[in-house]
């Protein structure tokens, strides 16, 4: 699935957050927040390469062990790679960017730095590094690790 970045993502209406210790518990809303498209990859679509910092993408991966979006039962699997060795990834991530703004990646962004030097753009790199990952970390269930939940959620608990 190709968006060009830092367009209007438009997949769904909704976002879902999913608790990342039970995986069944869930909380879903329509976003008031723009949501911006980064990193999301095909073959035969050209996209920037180039280096990252290393603080980056340790951050990235660090953010996804403790951040679940959009959750699919399905699954995509990278077709930048051999069909044999293409990971697979059934979720999105969500990074709070310029108040009123968040960027939505597929889980799959960060094979796409390291296996394919995808370079994603400079807001997005600066937001990832500005996210208080102690304090998403530290953030359990009922409470979701991103800023912008509104109060009425819907939220499934049981």
């Amino acid at each position: 699935m190709f968006y060009e970045d830092l367009t209007e993502y438009d997949y769904g209406d909704e976002d879902s957050f999913t608790d990342r210790e039970s995986g069944f518990y869930a909380l879903w809303y329509r976003p008031t927040y723009a949501r911006l498209n980064v990193g999301w990859l095909e073959a035969g679509r050209p996209y920037r390469t180039g280096m990252v910092p290393v603080e980056f993408t340790e951050k990235l991966k660090a953010i996804q062990k403790i951040h679940c979006v959009n959750i699919c039962l399905g699954v995509h699997e990278c077709d930048l790679c051999p069909l044999e060795e293409a990971p697979e990834g059934n979720g999105e991530v969500r990074i709070p960017g310029a108040p009123g703004v968040a960027y939505a990646a597929p889980f799959l962004i960060t094979h796409y730095i390291t296996a394919h030097r995808y370079r994603p753009p400079r807001v997005f790199v600066d937001a990832v590094l500005a996210v208080d990952l102690d304090a998403w970390a530290a953030t359990r269930w009922p409470d979701v690790p991103f800023p912008w939940i509104p109060d009425d959620a819907e939220r499934m608990v049981e």
